[in-house]
């Protein structure tokens, strides 16, 4: 997808590829306590093999399979104790599931870091909106939700608070139980209707930026022409 490998000595120099790879690490990365390695995990293949791509990474890749998962589980783990310094530095520490809050993204490279973030825990979800079939049957139209995922209250007030200085759209957070016992919280930052029309616009700028083709291919019929309604096809 247009992406020139970045070969070790690089992975701590700010880029629109590396900003996609921290967006990844933010939310499906583990950084080990040892102080040296990294692992990124990912129920996607591609993106394990996209951000090996963009780090320069020959390493193994490992799959999981458990009846806890109903696909297998990919995973990617290295060693590299300068980039692993220079993760902690721009926020993303050991055991951050929780308490992970903002970090330190170049605002010229936010939209490549929120393109890893739903990328790698976020959704774009296509609905049909009926809401004026009262009006008219032929008012029928496809919309989406946009939503980007984390256990994190601050992370996820981060994210909010930086998508409206630097795009001007706010979008609305939601909370919910993710366990079973409803002990653990996830929260949702959500963008809908127009908001995430323009917000995909804004992190899809070009034809060839790394991404996950799926996800890609929902907000495709989305990503050209004129702010408009788009109707359903029936």
């Amino acid at each position: 997808m247009g992406m020139k490998p970045r070969g070790p000595e690089n992975r701590r120099t700010w880029s629109p590829d590396l900003a996609y790879v921290v967006g990844l690490l933010a939310t499906d990365g583990n950084l080990s306590p040892d102080g040296r390695h990294i692992c990124f995990v990912s129920r996607d293949l591609q993106l394990i093999q996209t951000l090996a791509s963009i780090l320069h990474l020959n390493n193994r890749v490992g799959i999981k399979l458990g009846s806890y998962a109903p696909r297998p589980v990919f995973q990617i783990a290295f060693g590299d104790r300068l980039f692993y310094e220079w993760l902690t530095e721009i926020g993303i520490t050991p055991r951050k599931t929780y308490t992970i809050g903002s970090l330190k993204v170049p605002d010229v490279f936010f939209p490549d870091f929120l393109r890893g973030h739903v990328d790698g825990d976020g959704s774009i979800t296509p609905y049909v909106d009926r809401y004026n079939t009262k009006l008219s049957p032929a008012y029928v139209y496809q919309r989406l939700y946009v939503r980007f995922l984390s256990a994190s209250p601050f992370h996820i007030d981060w994210l909010q608070a930086t998508i409206r200085r630097l795009h001007g759209t706010d979008g609305h957070v939601t909370a919910r139980r993710s366990d079973g016992q409803g002990k653990v919280p996830l929260y949702a930052l959500k963008f809908a209707k127009k908001d995430s029309i323009s917000l995909l616009r804004w992190m899809y700028y070009a034809p060839d930026v790394p991404c996950l083709a799926r996800k890609r291919a929902i907000a495709e019929p989305f990503l050209t022409g004129e702010l408009r309604e788009f109707r359903h096809p029936r």
